[in-house]
């Protein structure tokens, strides 16, 4: 079943929590903002492991949508959490559309 999340932030947002028993094979990031750009940070982290990157200070253009597909994790208990940052690229919020499959 896909989640669907409008992040609207540069605050680190967990996208989905250990636990949650999700397996996650492709990640759709769509930057929804009129006129600016933002980079994207999109990570997995477990506690005592630490945070493992998939997308590091990623472009993402006004109006693009990057499909990330090289990935299948899960987050059953003792797994992996899913967190995605977004940084502006001028002095407006960055606007993304996130869908995970």
């Amino acid at each position: 079943m896909a989640s669907f999340f409008n992040i609207t932030t540069e605050l680190t947002q967990e996208l989905i929590a250990v636990g949650a028993n999700v397996t996650v094979s492709k990640i759709s990031l769509t930057n929804i903002h009129d006129d600016t750009p933002c980079t994207v940070d999109l990570y997995i982290e477990k506690k005592i492991t630490g945070k493992f990157y998939l997308l590091k200070n990623t472009l993402l253009p006004v109006g693009a949508t990057l499909i990330y597909d090289e990935t299948n994790f899960n987050t059953r208990g003792g797994g992996f959490s899913l967190f995605i940052k977004l940084n502006k690229s001028a002095s407006e919020i960055p606007a993304v559309d996130v869908i995970i499959n």
